[in-house]
């Protein structure tokens, strides 16, 4: 695997910092690519030398999010649920100002959607119909059930500013699931 230019990365990187702060200023179909360049210090020609446009941008960053997310879930397979959510809780915590402006603010409905996908697909593993506390119940309508509670818990954390520590809702989040699952 080749080695990335440090320039490239950090210009990437101040990129999507920028794409993030004007989120918190102004709604995403307002943002410019002029507006872009202007906050993060690079030309428009850096821009479109990473980035198809500002779709790509924060397209781009949304999957990087959810990657990790992902490799967090992998992580902790053989965890049970309090100690899995608190590693999630703590990468929410570490990347509050993204999952801020994705969760708490009407800026990118895509991403919760892309969120709640995510978590559907990782539900789906733990879903068991056949015994317990499911048995006979619809696996797609648990698993809707299950993911639509966590990502709605998720965005409370966020609209409400943390109202709780990310360990206080990693515990509690997964009690949940695990009553639930």
């Amino acid at each position: 695997m080749s080695k990335v230019d440090r320039r490239i990365l950090k210009s990437q990187e101040v990129l999507k910092k920028a794409v993030i702060e004007l989120m918190s200023e102004k709604n995403f179909d307002d943002i410019t690519i002029q507006d872009l360049s202007d906050k993060a210090n690079v030309s428009r020609g850096t821009i479109y030398l990473h980035y198809q446009d500002k779709y790509d941008l924060l397209d781009k960053l949304i999957e990087e999010h959810i990657e990790v997310l992902r490799v967090l879930c992998e992580s902790a397979a053989e965890l049970d649920f309090i100690e899995a959510t608190l590693k999630w809780t703590e990468y929410f915590d570490n990347h509050y100002s993204f999952f801020s402006m994705m969760l708490a603010s009407k800026g990118a409905p895509y991403f919760r959607n892309r969120f709640l996908t995510f978590l559907q697909k990782e539900f789906r593993h733990e879903v068991n119909v056949t015994e317990g506390i499911n048995h006979g119940l619809n696996e797609e309508v648990i698993i809707s059930f299950v993911a639509s509670a966590y990502a709605g818990v998720v965005e409370w954390w966020f609209k409400n500013e943390k109202p709780v520590t990310h360990q206080i809702l990693a515990e509690q989040l997964g009690t949940l699931l695990e009553r639930n699952l």
